[in-house]
């Protein structure tokens, strides 16, 4: 009997597939410095020339990680929340920052590479990177970190293997393995999740070694050893506490120590060395302090980490009826009555989070989060306090942005005239505006095509969900919805149409090669 295959199985496949085509044994290699004297970058890998540019070439590296974000986008494992992904975002784009002033971004790369982290919906302690600037961080890993400095020491680390191309310098030049045809390979699988056959998926992973590594990339001890140096000068550039990578690692050895139910695959993958241990406490500057008490906002990002593993009613009532003080416990309470649209929780609940939001000395940006909390409840619940909670236009955040989109959809009388139809239409020019920015945002994509739907503007609407679409690697959806559009009157509509074309004629051309691609490797 054939059973059907989940998402996760593909998730977990392809990038095995990934680890086990890429990880390859070498001889050290050290980071090198561009230049001489004193102009040199240390960290930083000379643009042309090296092994790495021989073993792969950059603009596939940026390609296969754009196809693998858009798959990925598809697996319930894959998580998009505009509030947590901002979080990891305001720690890891720094980060980046950090890289190129110090040149270990260099422009052979930055262009293109995508340099984005993701969530994954997992509640084991991991992070990895991936070919072409790709990050994954595991919902675990956020929830255990005791400090965002923590956190960014991890991230700093994994981004490191990014920039000094630790993949492409583990493949020796006798087994150069092209990324294209491990895209194909990972399209497969996907198509098999999709599809519910098992066996197209396991012949997809023959040979693939389907439970080695479990999904991670790993590294020679030297890698590790500079993806530790390297990553210290970020984590400090960054303004982050020195004593945190040795904190992170101490936290990860204790926490392994007294648990051995596989919930640490991080440490499968990057093993933590007493010498590695030593090498980071050693680089804390004599008399820098210890790593300071968490900031409320990260406190509060840990608990929406937890509740957000695990979305089953089940958890989300063990949550929702958890012992818990602080504003942790009342953030965690509030979001679950939010997830379960539990009005009398909700109304419990209510009163005490107004509170926290107004309390004197509250940062900021905790205050902030609080709020947004406050909004999601109240359009859980559908109440129209929701709307009034996210009127400070000050916050320009994506998860401000897609909270108003909501609200504004959720108004009764959206699609007539009047201020509710006023909010719908400023909602929709906000979206059009960001997806400008953000061409690859499937969650704003998704959002503006319903907000221009309700307006009363089908081709909008079209060519939105095909935007959607394509972001979450359905090529053939996407071209069936532009399709559609194609064929709708102008009307008041005649320029969105000629872009409905362009985009139509750039995907079928994007189908054809695919077709051709298959059919040379099927020869």
């Amino acid at each position: 009997m054939t059973r059907p295959l989940t998402a996760p199985f593909w998730r977990r496949a392809a990038c095995t597939l990934l680890a086990a085509a890429l990880a390859l044994p070498v001889a050290p290699l050290h980071a090198q410095a561009v230049g001489s004297g004193s102009g040199s970058v240390p960290g930083a890998l000379p643009a042309l020339g090296d092994s790495a540019s021989e073993a792969l070439d950059v603009a596939e590296e940026g390609r296969i990680a754009r196809e693998i974000l858009r798959s990925a986008r598809g697996d319930p494992a894959f998580l998009d929340d505009p509030v947590l992904q901002g979080y990891l975002e305001s720690i890891f784009l720094p980060l980046v920052d950090a890289a190129r002033r110090s040149g270990q971004i260099g422009t052979d790369i930055d262009r293109p590479y995508v340099w984005t982290s993701f969530l994954v919906r997992d509640p084991s302690v991991n992070a990895f990177a991936m070919p072409g600037g790709l990050i994954g961080v595991h919902l675990g890993l956020i929830a255990m970190t005791a400090h965002p400095d923590e956190l960014a020491s991890v991230l700093a680390h994994e981004l490191t293997h990014v920039t000094q191309r630790h993949i492409a310098r583990s493949i020796s030049g006798t087994q150069r393995t092209s990324l294209l045809a491990l895209a194909a390979m990972m399209a497969g699988l996907v198509i098999a999740a999709r599809g519910g056959n098992v066996d197209l998926a396991q012949a997809a992973v023959t040979g693939g070694q389907a439970a080695m590594l479990q999904g991670q990339l790993n590294y020679s001890r030297d890698m590790e050893r500079e993806a530790d140096r390297i990553g210290f000068g970020l984590l400090t550039a960054t303004g982050h506490s020195p004593a945190a990578m040795a904190s992170m690692f101490e936290l990860l050895s204790s926490a392994n120590r007294l648990n051995d139910s596989g919930s640490y695959p991080y440490l499968r993958s990057h093993p933590l060395t007493t010498e590695r241990i030593a090498e980071a406490r050693a680089r804390v500057p004599d008399g820098a302090p210890a790593v300071p008490p968490a900031p409320p906002l990260h406190d509060l990002m840990r608990a929406r980490a937890a509740v957000l593993m695990d979305p089953s009613t089940e958890a989300l009532q063990r949550w929702l009826q958890a012992p818990g003080e602080g504003l942790d416990g009342l953030y965690r309470r509030a979001l679950a009555a939010a997830r379960l649209q539990d009005a009398a929780a909700g109304d419990a609940l209510w009163p005490a989070l107004q509170q926290a939001w107004v309390q004197p000395g509250l940062p900021a940006d905790a205050a902030r989060a609080l709020r947004l909390l406050g909004a999601e409840l109240q359009l859980a619940l559908g109440r129209p306090q929701a709307a009034g909670l996210l009127a400070d236009a000050a916050d320009r955040s994506r998860a401000a942005l897609l909270l108003r989109a909501e609200v504004a959809r959720s108004q009764p009388d959206a699609a007539q005239p009047g201020s509710a139809r006023a909010a719908l239409d400023a909602s929709v020019q906000a979206l059009q505006a960001w997806v400008i920015e953000h061409p690859e945002d499937a969650g704003a994509w998704w959002a503006l095509a319903q907000g221009a739907r309700l307006l009363g503007q089908p081709v909008r609407a079209g060519r939105a969900e095909a935007e959607a679409r394509w972001s979450s690697g359905d090529l053939g959806g996407a071209l069936a919805a532009l399709q559609a559009a194609r064929r709708l009157p102008a009307g008041s509509e005649a320029i969105e149409l000629h872009v409905v074309e362009a985009r139509w004629r750039v995907l079928e051309a994007e189908r054809r090669q695919r077709m051709e691609a298959a059919r040379a490797r099927g020869r």
